[in-house]
């Protein structure tokens, strides 16, 4: 049995220890808003924030997630994370989401990443490219998820 922090709860998991967190979120907790997408840590869809920073939980084991924080998309759009929820804003204002199947990996990715740009800063075009560049949209939105990711940067400054 694990402890896993997740969303500001503890939560127990009856798995093995290299069991990846994707799995354990899923299958064990139920929490269905982080996505299975390739399995080899390529494509994003799985992006849960672990400390704060962006993982692919399709390959890090709850091992690995013992005493840190987890966080999943269903507390980053929730409403009480700032940043995240003018990520989501932005995503809903820019229409980013096509098929949708990858959008929860890249409001991760684009929350972590806008959290780590000092306040008061506009990232670039090549900033966020760079650190969006983990993350695959098969439908191909990359002008509108840049769109949003610039216009949520502007409602943070």
């Amino acid at each position: 049995m694990s402890t896993l922090h997740i969303n500001g709860q503890n939560r127990q998991v009856d798995a093995d220890p290299a069991t990846p967190i994707l799995w354990a979120l899923r299958d064990t907790l139920g929490m269905t808003g982080t996505k299975f997408g390739c399995g080899a840590a390529l494509c994003g869809a799985c992006t849960v924030h672990l400390d704060g920073q962006a993982i692919r939980s399709c390959v890090t084991p709850i091992s690995s997630a013992a005493g840190k924080k987890i966080t999943t998309i269903e507390a980053v759009t929730g409403g009480a994370d700032k940043v995240g929820k003018a990520v989501h804003e932005a995503w809903v204002k820019h229409d980013v989401a096509q098929c949708g199947y990858c959008q929860s990996g890249q409001i991760m990715s684009a929350t972590a990443f806008l959290k780590s740009v000092p306040r008061g800063k506009l990232p670039t075009e090549a900033e966020i490219d760079s650190a969006m560049a983990g993350n695959i949209c098969r439908c191909g939105t990359y002008a509108r998820i840049r769109a949003a990711i610039t216009d949520a940067a502007k409602t943070l400054a």
